[in-house]
C-alpha cells in the first residue's frame, strides 16, 4: 500500500554527544512509521512536515524498473532526464535546485561531493526495500544539502518467517531496447540473528540520448550489477548490531548534449555503501546508537578521466522519552569527504561537525508541535546554524488537521565551486534557505486528503559570473554568490477507494523565479499531476495505471512542451508462489524532453515472471 501525507578531531565530536547513539532510522518495521523527518520513528499521522513513503510492496505493485521512475509518482517531485536507462537525472523537491536534495542510504550520506549530485539512476531497485521523502527543508536535522527535502533509500530487509526458514525470490524479466533483467535474495532470521542477501543485473541497448539534430545516432546502452547484504543480532541484554553493504557497479554509454560524435561516450562506475550499527536501550526511556559508514561514487571514463568521492559519516543519536507525550532527541554526526581526480583540485578534503537537539510532543491530545535545532561546524567556510518549528493541530476531533512549519536551511558549496583548477572560488558562501508552508490533511472513512502551500527564499546562490579580471584577452569567469531565488507552490493528494478500485491522485503547481529577474527558474515543470488507479479480480488478477501529466519547462533559454505519459500494468498469481507480470509504458508513445536535447523513452514493455518461497 502506498502511503502519501502532506503532512577534525574525532574526540571534540565524540564529547558533544554522550553515550551510544541509536541508528533511528531501523525502525521502520510499520508501514505508517517514518523515521527520515525525526530522525526517530514518529507515526506519519502526527507529523507537521510533508512526507512520501514507498514500501517495498509499492515497488513491486507500480512495476518500476529504476529509482527515478519511481519518484516520479511523488507529490511535488520533478524529474529531469538526460536520455534511458542509467543516464544522469536530476530530482527537483518543491521547484528547488537538485544539488537542494539530500540522498541518504540506510543512513549514510550519499553522492559526489565534486558536482554536489547523487546517482539515483544507477542505484538497483531490486535491492529497495523503502523509500521515505522528505519536502521541505530539514537542515537542523541533517545539515547542508536538505534545502529542498531528504530522500532515505532502505535496502532490502527480507522477509522472517515464524519457522525460521528463509524466504527466497527470483525475478526474471526483458523488454524494449533489447533490455535483460535477473535478481535473486534471500533473507531469514534464526532465533535472535536476522540476514538479508540479494544480487541483480540489468543490461540494455537503450536508445539514441540525443534527439534527431545531433550527430551521434548510435544506441546508448547500459549495465548494472549489484549486491545488497545485511545482517544483525539482538542480544539478550537489548544491545542490537547490524551490518549492511550495497555496491552497484557496471558501464553506462551517453551522448553530450550537442550530440558530437566522441570516442569517450562511455564511463564505468562504481556505488559503493557501507555502514553498521548499533542501538542500546540504557534504560526505560533512553536509546542509544551509533553508527558508523562510508560511501563512494566512482566514475571513470574511457579516456581515463576520472571523479571519485569517498564520504565517511560516523552518527551518535540519543532518543529520550519525558512521557508517553513528550520526546527529546539530542545527536552530532561527522562527516570527513573526500575526492580524487585526474585534475589537481586545491583541496581534496574536508570535514563537518555537526550536533542537533529535537522536541516533540503532544498537547492536550490535540497539538503535535515539534523544534529543532542545528549547528554545523565546516573546515571550509565555519559555523552555520539552522532551526525549525512545526505544528499540527487537530480541529475540534473533526478528523481535519490544520498544519504550519517555518524552516531554515543551507548548501555548503561543492568541490567544483570551490576549489576547480584555475576557476574555483574558495571565497563562496554557503547557499542559504527560509521556508514557510501551512495546510489542511484529513482523514475519513472514505479516504484521505490534504492541501499545502508553501513559500520558499534562497540567498547566496551560487552561479558563474564575471570577475573583471582578463587573461589572455579573455575575462575571467568564477563560481560567485550571486543570485536568489523565490518559489511559491500548493500541493495535494487525496486517495479513496471508488467500487473497488484504489485511486489516488497528487498535483502541484510552482511558481519558480529568479527574484532579481523574476525569470522562471530551469528545467522545473510548473504544473505536475499524477494519478494511479488499481483494482484486484478474483484475487489473482490486479489491473493498474498511471497518468503523469507535467506542464512545459524552461531548459536555458528554450522552452520543452510538456508531457502525458500514461502507462498500464497486469500481474497474475498463478500459485502462491509463482506471479507474472506486464507493463506498458508511454502508451500514447508522447514525444517530449524535459533536458534539452535529450530524448525519453517512447512506448515501451516490459515483462517479468516472480518465484517467491
Amino acid at each position: 500500500m502506498k502511503h502519501l501525507f502532506i503532512s577534525p578531531p574525532l574526540s571534540l565530536f565524540f564529547l558533544t554527544t554522550l553515550g551510544f547513539s541509536a541508528q533511528a532510522e531501523e525502525s521502520i518495521d510499520l508501514p505508517n512509521m517514518v523515521v527520515t523527518a525525526t530522525r526517530t520513528d514518529q507515526s506519519i499521522d502526527r507529523l507537521s512536515v510533508a512526507s512520501t513513503v514507498f514500501t517495498r510492496q509499492d515497488i513491486e505493485r507500480l512495476q518500476v524498473q529504476n529509482v527515478p521512475d519511481l519518484l516520479k509518482q511523488a507529490t511535488g517531485v520533478d524529474v529531469s532526464e538526460s536520455g534511458g536507462a542509467g543516464k544522469a537525472s536530476s530530482v527537483f523537491i518543491r521547484g528547488t535546485s537538485s544539488k537542494h536534495v539530500l540522498v541518504l542510504i540506510d543512513g549514510v550520506r550519499i553522492g559526489s561531493a565534486t558536482l554536489g549530485l547523487s546517482p539515483l539512476s544507477s542505484l538497483p531497485i531490486d535491492q529497495i526495500e523503502r523509500v521515505e521523502i522528505v519536502r521541505g527543508s530539514q537542515s537542523s536535522l541533517y545539515g547542508s544539502e536538505a534545502i529542498g527535502g531528504v530522500i532515505q533509500i532502505f535496502t532490502r530487509k527480507g522477509s522472517q518467517k515464524e519457522d525460521n526458514k528463509p524466504t527466497v525470490s527470483l525475478d526474471l524479466g526483458g523488454g524494449s531496447y533489447d533490455t535483460a533483467k535477473v535478481s535473486g535474495n534471500v533473507s531469514g532470521n534464526f532465533k535472535n540473528a536476522w540476514y538479508a542477501f540479494g544480487a541483480s543485473h540489468i543490461t540494455t541497448e537503450g536508445f539514441n540520448a540525443t534527439s534527431a539534430e545531433s550527430n551521434d545516432h548510435d544506441r546508448d546502452g547500459y549495465e548494472n550489477t549489484s549486491f545488497n547484504a545485511r545482517a544483525g543480532y539482538k542480544f539478550d541484554n537489548s544491545l542490537s548490531l547490524e551490518v549492511f553493504a550495497l555496491k552497484s557497479q557496471g558501464e553506462n554509454q551517453f551522448d553530450d548534449q550537442f550530440g558530437n560524435l566522441s570516442a569517450n561516450d562511455s564511463n564505468d562506475f562504481v556505488i559503493q555503501n557501507l555502514g553498521s550499527s548499533a542501538s542500546f536501550q540504557v534504560n526505560q526511556d533512553w536509546l542509544a546508537s551509533l553508527s558508523i559508514g562510508e560511501s563512494r561514487d566512482e566514475s571513470r571514463n574511457h579516456d581515463n578521466t576520472f571523479f571519485n568521492t569517498r564520504r565517511r559519516t560516523v552518527r551518535l543519536i540519543n532518543n529520550f522519552t519525558l512521557d508517553n507525550n513528550h520526546k527529546v532527541v539530542i545527536g552530532s554526526d561527522f562527516r570527513h569527504d573526500q575526492v580524487e581526480s585526474h585534475q589537481s583540485y586545491n583541496e581534496n578534503t574536508r570535514y563537518n561537525i555537526g550536533g542537533f537537539a529535537e522536541y516533540y510532543g503532544n498537547w492536550f491530545n490535540a497539538i503535535d508541535f515539534n523544534a529543532s535545532v542545528r549547528g554545523d561546524e565546516d573546515e571550509q567556510f565555519g559555523s552555520h546554524v539552522t532551526g525549525g518549528v512545526g505544528f499540527r493541530v487537530d480541529l475540534f476531533n473533526s478528523g481535519l488537521d490544520f498544519i504550519g512549519n517555518f524552516s531554515t536551511g543551507y548548501k555548503a558549496p561543492t568541490f567544483n565551486d570551490l576549489y576547480w583548477p584555475g576557476a574555483g572560488n574558495s571565497s563562496l558562501k554557503p547557499e542559504e534557505s527560509t521556508t514557510f508552508e501551512v495546510g489542511l490533511e484529513g482523514r475519513y472513512q472514505w479516504g484521505q486528503f490534504s492541501l499545502r502551500a508553501f513559500h520558499t527564499n534562497i540567498d547566496n546562490l551560487i552561479d558563474w559570473a564575471p570577475t573583471g579580471k582578463f587573461s589572455g584577452g579573455f575575462e575571467i569567469w568564477e563560481p560567485t554568490n550571486i543570485n536568489s531565488a523565490q518559489i511559491d507552490g500548493i500541493e495535494g493528494e487525496i486517495s479513496t477507494q471508488l467500487y473497488d478500485w484504489n485511486i489516488a491522485l497528487n498535483g502541484s503547481a510552482l511558481s519558480p523565479r529568479d527574484r532579481k529577474t523574476n525569470q522562471r527558474l530551469s528545467n522545473r515543470s510548473q504544473l505536475l499531476l499524477s494519478l494511479d488507479l488499481s483494482r484486484e479480480f478474483f484475487d489473482s488478477l490486479t489491473i493498474g495505471s498511471a497518468l503523469n501529466v507535467s506542464g512545459d519547462r524552461l531548459s536555458g533559454t528554450t522552452k520543452l512542451h510538456g508531457a502525458i505519459v500514461w502507462d498500464i500494468r497486469t500481474a497474475y498469481q498463478i500459485n502462491p508462489n509463482w506471479t507474472i507480470k506486464g507493463k506498458l509504458n508511454n502508451l500514447l508513445n508522447d514525444q517530449y524532453q524535459t533536458n534539452k536535447g535529450y530524448n525519453t523513452a517512447d512506448r515501451n514493455f516490459f515483462f517479468s515472471i516472480n518465484y517467491i518461497y
